[in-house]
Order: structure tokens, then C-alpha cells, then sequence
């Protein structure tokens, strides 16, 4: 019995050793040395971005995030379709509304010129959703670097694992949970929602309700540009107040029954969540460090690291 205790003790110390040394490979100095203008080249290219178009901020951000609980933080989203891989793109909660793109391609295109096949496209969006955040007034944090590029997809995953507009609020939680991430960093990172847009046909339901969880004026407000039929695309801001500053206006608005998506709104309705969200709605300060924190948590998720992966030099393709 004590030789299959000590077999059991040893297996686990090794896996926790697996673990530990997973998490160590991500460092903030990961590229000091050998590309130590990464992180000014990204923080440049990101800036141009957002000066021409305030809203990519919130484009950038779900990126990291829609990347991340799939596959874990591997930059799986950004490979387009080839006759070997299934896009995640073309998924249903990704298909004609993750953006932004074209921005990860052109920072990832500045770094190559001065460190060619050094810095991943994981850590380019781990970088550009930091600094997409600090661009738009949200709070910055360390970003730990040295994930590597994954050289599959999972359209699949991608259908089941993110999280949904119409999710009820045991969903999310367990959602979350399930990437390793606790309900109140669910509910910091459901204040991404301070920024960025949603379609029509994501909130009409919502709008058209006369539901009690909504504020009637709201209703009334986004229904002009968006009919009960048609227009499924038209865009409404995710927060009326400040529409381009990462705050916590997103958690007053919920208090005010002005969540514009239900997945928004569940947050505050009787549920686990609401002391959160009301203490979210009275500190823009403890919102804004439990973000923080929770995107480093996020940009754990399930990294490639050490012989895993690749660096690709394109980020939409296999090298």
C-alpha cells in the first residue's frame, strides 16, 4: 500500500512539475534578447489602428478572447481555410463579425522586418489586446509572452466553446469554468462589452420583448435602426455612454436595465453575479484591476510552448 502511495505521489509531482513548467515558458522578458522592439513595433502598428478606427479596439480585444477558448491562446482563429483546415473563422459565432485581422497581419509584418521568425502571432494578439485596451482609456497589464503558433483549427470547438449572445447565465459561468476561469473573471471580462458594437439580429429579440428586464425607453431607442424584419447587420453600440472608452459604464447601464445583448443583461438579474456587477458599477478601480488580471489569466489559457508549435511568418497560414 505505501509503494502505491509513493507511485501516486511521484506521478503527481511530475504533473504538477508539467504544469508549473507550461506556465513558467511565458515570461514578459520572453523577447528581450532576441527581438527587443517587439513589443514597441506591435504597440505602434496597434495605435495606427485605433487612430483610424476607434471601435478596432474592441475588434482586437475579442480576438485574444474568441482565440483563446479555443484551442487555448494559440492563434488558431487567424488561419484562413485551405484544403487541410477547417477555419475557425467560418464558425458561427465568428462568421461576418470578428474583425481586426488585417491589423494583427500588419503588425506581425512590421516585427518580421527587424526579427524574422522570432515573435508568434498568439503573442501579437496577447500584446495588441493589451494595448488596444490602454489606447481606449482601459488599464494595462504585463503581458506574458512565448506562446507559440498552433498549425491546427477547430471550427468545431469554435461552434461549442465561446461563449453565446442568448447564453443563459449557468451557461457562461460553467463556460468559463471550463477554461479556467472564475465567474468573477467572467464577469471583468464581460465589461469588454464597455467598448466595441453588436448586429441587429443579435439583440432584436431582446428589444422587441416588452420584457421587464429591459428599460423601455432603451427598447424604444434601439429599435429605430433595427426593425423587426431586415437589417440584420445594422450596428448599435454595446454602451450608449461612452461607446469608445474601456469603464465601467457598462456595469451602470446594466443597474439601469440598458444591457443591449441578454447575455449582457443576465449579469444583473437575481442571480450569483449581481454583487459583482454592482461593485463593478460603483469602482471603476476594482473593475479595472480584476480585467487586468483576468485577461492575464485569459492569455494562459492551454499555451503552446518550448517544441510545440510553430512561429509562423504569415499568421492566416502555415509556414
Amino acid at each position: 500500500m505505501a509503494s502505491s502511495n509513493n507511485s501516486f505521489v511521484a506521478i503527481f509531482s511530475l504533473l504538477l512539475l508539467s504544469t508549473m513548467q507550461c506556465h513558467a515558458q511565458l515570461s514578459s522578458t520572453f523577447y528581450d534578447r532576441t527581438c527587443p522592439n517587439a513589443l514597441t513595433t506591435i504597440r505602434t502598428s496597434i495605435r495606427q489602428a485605433i487612430s483610424r478606427e476607434r471601435r478596432m479596439a474592441a475588434s482586437l480585444i475579442r480576438l485574444h478572447f474568441h482565440d483563446c477558448f479555443v484551442q487555448g491562446c494559440d492563434a488558431s482563429l487567424l488561419l484562413d481555410e485551405t484544403p487541410t483546415i477547417v477555419s475557425e473563422k467560418t464558425a458561427l459565432p465568428n462568421l461576418g463579425s470578428v474583425r481586426g485581422f488585417g491589423i494583427i497581419e500588419d503588425a506581425k509584418r512590421e516585427v518580421e522586418k527587424t526579427c524574422p521568425g522570432i515573435v508568434s502571432c498568439a503573442d501579437i494578439l496577447a500584446v495588441a489586446a493589451r494595448d488596444a485596451s490602454t489606447l481606449v482609456g482601459g488599464p494595462s497589464w504585463t503581458v506574458k509572452l512565448g506562446r507559440r503558433d498552433s498549425t491546427t483549427a477547430s471550427h468545431t470547438l469554435a461552434e461549442t466553446d465561446l461563449p453565446g449572445p442568448f447564453d443563459p447565465l449557468s451557461r457562461l459561468i460553467s463556460g468559463f469554468a471550463n477554461k479556467g476561469l472564475s465567474t468573477r473573471d467572467m464577469v471583468a471580462l464581460s465589461g469588454s462589452h464597455s467598448i466595441g458594437q453588436a448586429q441587429c439580429f443579435l439583440f432584436r429579440d431582446r428589444i422587441y420583448s416588452n420584457g421587464t428586464d429591459i428599460d423601455a425607453g432603451f427598447a424604444s431607442t434601439r429599435r429605430r435602426q433595427c426593425p423587426q424584419e431586415d437589417q440584420n447587420g445594422n450596428l448599435a453600440p454595446l454602451d450608449l455612454v461612452t461607446p469608445n472608452q474601456l469603464d465601467n459604464n457598462y456595469f451602470k447601464n446594466l443597474r439601469q436595465r440598458k444591457g443591449l445583448l441578454q447575455s449582457d443583461q443576465v449579469l444583473l438579474s437575481g442571480g450569483s453575479t449581481d454583487d459583482i456587477v454592482l461593485e463593478y458599477s460603483n469602482s471603476p478601480r476594482a473593475f479595472a484591476s480584476d480585467f487586468a488580471a483576468a485577461m492575464i489569466k485569459m492569455g494562459d489559457i492551454s499555451p503552446l510552448t518550448d517544441q510545440n508549435g510553430i512561429i509562423r511568418i504569415v499568421c492566416g497560414a502555415i509556414n
